[in-house]
């Protein structure tokens, strides 16, 4: 009996052990981070970006995959449904984690409950720019523009930050326009630049090397204050004499709910690792990036407020779920 029972205390020691050792060893192969929007986008370029320096942090390289389509939904429903061991996580973005369930009538899965957050990266403002043959040099000339013939100015989005940003702005300005929707947000430039569209309004990322190349006009910056990277454009509220317009892309990541909590913390702790990196910060810094590192329960927090920011900003713009 005693030869059984020190048998049976070794047997589950040992199992205790290798249990241990298994926790441990997260990651033991290459993680998949899935990219809901196409190659050269914001998300793209920062999600890679902090992809690598997480993987000097785990000791394991992390495969960037781009998923594009549906602002975002065809990616996010990837990782939605992936196993929650860790391997498969979501550069996840505002459309994707916040205005989806209010630009769609119905997702293929619940946006609620669908992910666990790992951790906010940061975040980036927009500008309004319109091609160089446009007879407007400045926004208020646009509006102008806009009133004189309505539906006339054709305007590209890729994006739900891109399409909400211009549909709330023609939408406060009071202007009708033609929306003319892109599978990429590198697409719409090209399109912006040869002037098949008039009007783009997009990430510093896509946008801010076109501006400052003189290939397209920049009019206005759609956040509430003016960007150190380019602060001779105004705010679109100081263009237009408005109090209430605001609207920035920011970037978070999330894994597939019930990924176990441990596996959570170690790459929180990587993403932040990666934000607080003095080199990534400075890469981005020209295009009005903010980092802001946190924990899982804050990005908790901060996705059901901006779901709920998000969700009156469609309804104010009066765009009906597709």
């Amino acid at each position: 009996m005693m030869r059984k029972s020190v048998k049976s205390m070794l047997c589950l020691a040992l199992a205790s052990c290798s249990f241990a050792a298994f926790g441990q060893a997260y990651p033991n192969k290459p993680i998949k981070a899935i990219v809901p929007f196409a190659a050269g986008s914001a998300t793209d370029q920062i999600g890679r970006a902090f992809a690598a320096k997480m993987s000097e942090t785990l000791g394991q390289a992390i495969v960037v995959e781009n998923r594009a389509g549906v602002n975002g939904m065809l990616g996010a429903d990837a990782v939605a449904k992936a196993a929650p061991d860790g391997y498969t996580i979501l550069i996840g973005t505002n459309s994707t984690n916040a205005a989806l369930k209010s630009l769609m009538k119905k997702l293929p899965y619940d946006q609620d409950t669908a992910f666990a957050p790992l951790g906010y990266m940061g975040s980036v403002p927009l500008i309004v720019a319109i091609n160089n043959d446009v007879p407007a040099k400045t926004l208020a000339e646009l509006v102008a523009l806009g009133k004189s013939k309505p539906g006339s100015i054709t305007v590209a989005s890729a994006s739900t930050s891109q399409l909400v940003s211009s549909e709330m702005l023609t939408s406060m300005a009071g202007i009708q326009t033609t929306s003319v929707p892109y599978k990429s947000g590198p697409a719409a430039m090209t399109d912006l630049i040869g002037g098949q569209v008039m009007m783009f309004t997009a990430d510093f990322a896509v946008m801010l090397p076109q501006v400052k190349g003189g290939k397209v006009r920049g009019l206005a910056v759609t956040s509430t204050k003016r960007s150190p990277a380019i602060p001779e454009l105004p705010t679109v509220n100081e263009a237009l004499g408005l109090k209430d317009y605001e609207l920035i892309a920011y970037f978070a990541m999330f894994a597939p709910a019930g990924t176990p909590p441990d596996i959570v913390a170690k790459l929180n702790q990587a993403i932040n690792a990666a934000a607080q990196s003095k080199d990534l910060q400075e890469k981005f810094a020209p295009i009005g990036f903010a980092v802001e590192p946190g924990t899982p329960e804050a990005l908790a927090q901060r996705s059901t407020m901006e779901t709920a920011k998000w969700a009156k900003a469609i309804r104010d713009a009066k765009i009906e779920p597709q």
